[in-house]
């Protein structure tokens, strides 16, 4: 039997640990958060329900979105033991250039929507990690004023084609006169998908004044206080917005754009142009050879078409087709530093993350992304110390597989 005795208060102050300062209650919130996870579980609680959906969900049965996170979870990854790692470098090149990782940050709409920072605090973040981030045309903040956030960052401008050409192209002019490097033309959105979590909860852009809104902001007081005391919340490139997600979609885009569109961007943008949306390695072929040179494998996050292909397992082809000729990204389903380091592993040059970041911007602002960004590279690091290789160019297609 033990022997009982009183403990000493020397003992008992080893085992202290201070909660940091008083007042710092999202400080302590997101340093709770050991991976993205945690931190849609704290976006899901901070932000109102409609808000959350629209972010987390994705279109008619999340099917797509459910298959791509499922996809990563059959990766199985092969090391290497009795490998020197203690030393290791994420680093690699996108678009010519140094990236401190293996990612950027996706371009995601309305942003300003999840917290009042939007996308400067996304820009100031990229620019602090070492990664390109890309702004979108339904952001809520301005191609110029991006820039003057973030004068460091690696800025890539996301383009859809909208009926008005005239628009489209002024924001092309305006994003090369804003140091802008690359432009991310997104090509599967000819019209809105079936976001039917949107549907259900009545989201509108703006969010409208209605009883369900008024209840919700009885438990989400400081997204609607930050909403009210703050600039206006309104598309920054658009002239005109309102009603539902899918019916400014449908006023906007332009569904008649074919791959001359690809072409005639090509010889009026200076920089690099790359298309997103490509999910077949025909499509991915031809946006090469109409001037492309990156294509992204992508199903925008299973928010178009449901049950599209799913982009990890497609990745592979597209890297056969066309990865001697055009750098090749993944999109959908990150939600992991090693999902990325198995995305690089099959081919892709590197990735794009959204919802990740969205989840911190939620959970703690400019903080919560952050925290977004440094877990991931956290998981990036320890993945390939784990995996026994020391740098990203010695992730080969043998050091991962898809299980059945």
């Amino acid at each position: 039997m033990a022997q009982r005795r009183l403990p000493r208060w020397s003992e008992l102050r080893e085992l202290a640990r201070p909660r940091g300062p008083a007042g710092d209650t999202t400080g302590r919130r997101l340093a709770r958060a050991a991976d993205i996870g945690d931190l849609r579980e704290l976006a899901r609680r901070r932000a109102p329900r409609a808000v959350f959906d629209y972010t987390d969900g994705a279109a008619g049965a999340e099917t797509s979105l459910r298959r791509s996170r499922e996809a990563f979870q059959r990766v199985e990854f092969r090391p290497s033991v009795l490998r020197d790692v203690s030393v290791v470098d994420p680093s690699t090149v996108l678009l010519g250039r140094r990236s401190a990782l293996p990612l950027a940050f996706a371009p995601t709409g309305f942003t300003r929507l999840m917290h009042a920072e939007g996308e400067t605090a996304v820009g100031r973040v990229a620019e602090r990690v070492g990664i390109p981030h890309a702004l979108s045309t339904m952001g809520t903040t301005t191609i110029e004023e991006l820039a003057a956030a973030a004068p460091g960052v690696r800025r890539w401008f996301q383009l859809y084609l909208w009926r008005d050409r005239e628009a489209s192209a002024a924001l092309v002019e305006r994003a090369g006169a804003a140091g802008y490097e690359a432009l991310v033309l997104t090509v599967d959105t000819p019209v809105a998908g079936s976001r039917l979590r949107d549907v259900r909860n009545g989201f509108t852009i703006p969010p409208a004044l209605t009883a369900r809104t008024v209840a919700d902001a009885a438990v989400h007081p400081r997204w609607w206080f930050d909403l009210l005391t703050t600039e206006p919340l309104q598309f920054a490139s658009l002239r005109s917005w309102g009603g539902t997600v899918a019916e400014l979609a449908d006023r906007v885009f332009e569904p008649a754009a074919t791959l001359d569109d690809v072409r005639a961007l090509r010889g009026t943008w200076p920089g690099a142009l790359v298309v997103k949306g490509v999910q077949t390695a025909e499509d991915a072929r031809a946006v090469v050879d109409a001037g492309a040179d990156a294509v992204v494998v992508s199903n925008h996050g299973g928010r178009q078409l449901d049950r599209a292909p799913t982009p990890l397992e497609e990745l592979p082809a597209v890297v056969r087709a066309v990865g001697d000729r055009a750098e090749v990204y993944l999109d959908g389903g990150i939600l992991d530093g090693a999902d990325v380091v198995a995305a690089v592993a099959l081919g892709a040059r590197g990735c794009l993350v959204g919802r990740a970041y969205l989840y911190g911007l939620m959970a703690g602002g400019e903080r919560g992304v952050q925290r977004a960004a440094d877990i991931l590279a956290r998981e990036i690091t320890r993945t390939l110390q784990l995996l026994g290789v020391t740098s990203i160019a010695e992730l080969t297609p043998d050091r991962v597989r898809l299980r059945p």
